[in-house]
């Protein structure tokens, strides 16, 4: 029986039609109606930057604060002016662009995640006994290789087992890894295409790693799956998969392990993956799965009983300390390990 997730419309409605792939028609039956999605988002900072107070706020282009996980849309629909489209996003039936949030900038260290537990979920830097976490620079990788974010509207639900894993999510919003030349900034929101997957089992948990490219990049129209990525890109996924297996080894643990033994699954198989994580997600912002500690406080998803009003949010963010100059990076941040 198909089921309907309405969003709060502020202005006209798009009709999802049918001439859809089988790939992607799970989002005409989860919601065929969609607010128009506006592409550009801003961000404010908060506390001071390299310290446990920073945080980065989102809001919607006319100002309103939202939140990441929640509010930004999965799917990027083409921005609109008088029923007239400024830019098509989805160029062919076979080819949907998603929204990704950017946590972690390539070639940066911060441990930049969006927050889950906290009310309009900012990004903010993970923080482990006390201390803020950078990852470790594991010889040839300096920081993170890719842009590093997440898919919101996503959630790999820890009471849900895989069934080609035979592992729990990890209680987050599923991570991509944009592959694109771009360096991007930290809270950007980005269009991408979905290339490929690979599974992560991290503390034996399913952690998700999608594989995809800024839909802006020059190399974009050339990179349409993961054998695409391998035959034009040599090196860059076993880079991908060898920084996944050791990029914790610095801080005493042992290697990553991977189900399907560290191979990459097609992209088919990923948009199977994305729609498992989006409906769980429907789940959790509609109170139909306890979330735990996750919070959900949201402005647009009018069926959901988390959903608040634009005073509610813009308190949120009023209440967090100002923006304040930064503290600088530790000393060791530089520092290069040999494995």
């Amino acid at each position: 029986m198909p089921f309907s997730l309405n969003f709060c419309l502020r202005v006209s409605t798009v009709f999802v039609g049918a001439r859809w792939t089988k790939r992607c028609l799970f989002l005409a039956r989860i919601s065929p109606y969609y607010q128009r999605k506006m592409m550009h988002y801003q961000t404010e900072e908060r506390g001071k930057r390299n310290t446990t107070d920073y945080r980065i706020y989102f809001k919607s282009s006319d100002g309103k604060c939202i939140s990441p996980f929640h509010d930004i849309p999965l799917f990027a629909e083409s921005e609109q002016e008088n029923d007239v489209p400024l830019k098509k996003v989805r160029k062919n039936e076979n080819e949907v662009l998603l929204n990704m949030v950017v946590e972690v900038p390539r070639w940066s260290n911060a441990k930049m995640e969006i927050a889950t537990k906290e009310p309009l979920n900012p990004i903010k830097q993970d923080v482990k006994k006390g201390k803020l976490r950078y990852v470790a620079n594991v010889f040839p990788h300096k920081g993170y290789i890719w842009n590093y974010g997440a898919f919101p509207q996503t959630w790999e639900d820890p009471k849900h087992t895989d069934k080609d894993t035979c592992c729990c999510g990890d209680n987050d919003p599923i991570d991509v890894c944009d592959i694109g030349s771009k360096v991007c900034s930290a809270g950007q929101v980005i269009q991408v295409k979905v290339l490929g997957i690979l599974a992560l089992i991290d503390e034996g948990e399913t952690d998700w790693k999608v594989i995809a490219i800024n839909a802006e990049d020059p190399d974009a129209p050339a990179l349409n799956s993961i054998e695409d990525v391998r035959k034009k890109r040599p090196g860059h996924l076993e880079a991908t998969v060898d920084w996944f297996k050791k990029y914790k080894i610095p801080d005493g643990k042992p290697e990553n392990k991977f189900a399907f033994n560290g191979q990459f699954k097609d992209k088919d198989f990923a948009w199977e993956v994305i729609k498992s994580t989006h409906q769980h997600w429907r789940a959790l912002v509609l109170k139909q799965n306890n979330g735990g500690e996750i919070d959900c406080k949201n402005l647009s998803v009018c069926e959901s009983p988390f959903k608040c009003s634009e005073e509610e949010t813009s308190a949120v963010v009023e209440s967090a300390p100002v923006c304040g100059k930064a503290d600088s990076l530790p000393d060791d941040v530089d520092k290069w390990f040999f494995l």
